[in-house]
């Protein structure tokens, strides 16, 4: 069921669309090098392939985990005979790119920089952790999303109806609530959207040469009921929304009441966790710093126990976390600090407090002036830690809520002695 053509794909819209990026790319006679980076099942490889046809160029997979330096060698000289030979350019596709070695980087890094090689990465980790800065300046990062339910359905359909490569050879009907389910259930993953639909089919009892597919198969098969939808239609986004809200308006019942909703709707249990966690950091922060902590620690309790007993953890978290102070801080000076970064670009460190660890750095004047906090009173030192330019911007304004009140007082209180030193 993987496409072969660009009109073929599912998804990335924000990419694909008309005259966005990966649209105006396509048009364009060379393709750059690109990192593609989103969760599994999206269509990473997919794009690989489809952009690899659209240039006409050689497509080689390489993989990061199995292939060492020879075969880096191998490649780079194939690609040099096409090139001379055919004129034809060569595309190297490396899933799982974040599994790449440092050597196996710096080996293709001068190909990738002469143009001899157009490397096309898939990751679901971000790239910037694992590959090296002159590897990763050269190519452009894509971020792929998750696929939507309409995208799942869209892409259910298909396979129901194609009769090559799916299972439109066999007389298929497949309910809405059915189709809802699957697509649900992928969770934004198309490979697993697919992998459910064919042990649906398997398991799936014919009426003569009629096949249908309903709500109680899909169950069946993938051993996970389906999310209840009222007569409103609401869907699991408006519940989550709905126990994220509760508990940032600080109310305990409403936000224990969607808790088990979506529980007993057969939400994934991991799936609230990870929103649990988020929403620790985002509305509470160091109002409270144990809530983060308390957050983690019921993802892992429900991990170690499972259903029905790792749910009372998932539920302590949830009360904890609603009645704790609120405070979005950290959340709203990180989102200032990247606007100020988008903003004003790389500026260079500060050279008082960059490190000096040769001679030259030394005397190009790293690290001079440096003050060491400990060697001063009060164990703070007046010295600027923001590029030129930046120097007295404050990002971080602690609320006078829980923890982050005494933050704030602390904060206050250095303020004023060092204001005192000057």
């Amino acid at each position: 069921m993987r496409p072969r053509r660009l009109a073929d794909f599912v998804g990335q819209a924000q990419l694909l669309g008309e005259n966005k990026l990966l649209w105006r790319l396509t048009r364009q006679e060379r393709m750059p090098s690109l990192l593609l980076w989103g969760p599994p099942g999206v269509g990473k490889t997919t794009l690989a392939h489809i952009l690899a046809n659209q240039t006409n160029a050689e497509f080689v997979f390489f993989s990061a985990v199995l292939s060492g330096i020879k075969e880096v060698r191998e490649i780079v000289a194939q690609a040099e005979k096409l090139l001379t030979a055919r004129q034809r350019s060569t595309i190297l596709f490396v899933d799982e790119i974040h599994r790449f070695n440092k050597s196996q980087q710096d080996a293709f890094l001068p190909h990738v920089e002469n143009g001899l090689l157009t490397l096309i990465g898939a990751t679901t980790e971000n790239p910037s952790f694992q590959v090296i800065a002159p590897l990763l300046s050269r190519c452009r990062v894509l971020v792929l999303e998750p696929l939507s339910n309409s995208d799942l359905a869209m892409i259910i359909n298909r396979a129901v109806k194609d009769p090559e490569n799916g299972l439109g050879k066999h007389r298929i009907r497949i309910e809405p609530d059915a189709l809802r389910h699957l697509a649900a259930a992928a969770d934004g993953d198309a490979r697993r959207a697919l992998n459910n639909l064919e042990l649906a089919f398997s398991i799936t009892r014919p009426d003569g040469d009629q096949y249908t597919i309903d709500p109680a198969t899909v169950e069946e098969a993938i051993q996970h009921r389906s999310l209840r939808y009222d007569t409103d239609g609401e869907e699991h986004y408006n519940l989550i929304s709905a126990l994220h809200k509760s508990m940032r308006d600080s109310d305990p019942d409403g936000a224990l009441y969607w808790l088990a909703r979506m529980m007993l709707a057969g939400e994934e249990p991991l799936y609230i966790a990870r929103r649990l966690i988020r929403f620790a950091s985002e509305d509470i922060g160091n109002a409270d710093p144990q809530a983060l902590a308390l957050a983690l620690n019921a993802r892992e309790s429900y991990h170690i126990l499972g259903s029905p007993e790792g749910e009372l953890a998932l539920a302590q978290a949830t009360i904890y976390l609603a009645t704790a102070p609120k405070s979005n801080a950290a959340y709203s000076a990180l989102n200032e600090v990247y606007r100020e970064i988008k903003n004003s670009g790389s500026l260079p460190v500060p050279k008082q407090i960059r490190n000096a660890p040769t001679t030259l750095m030394k005397e190009l004047g790293y690290g001079k002036g440096y003050k060491y906090a400990h060697d001063h009173p009060e164990g703070i030192v007046l010295q600027d830690h923001l590029p030129d330019g930046l120097t007295g911007r404050k990002f971080y304004r602690p609320t006078n809520r829980g923890h982050e009140a005494i933050i704030g007082d602390r904060l206050r209180k250095w303020h004023k002695i060092l204001n005192q030193r000057k």
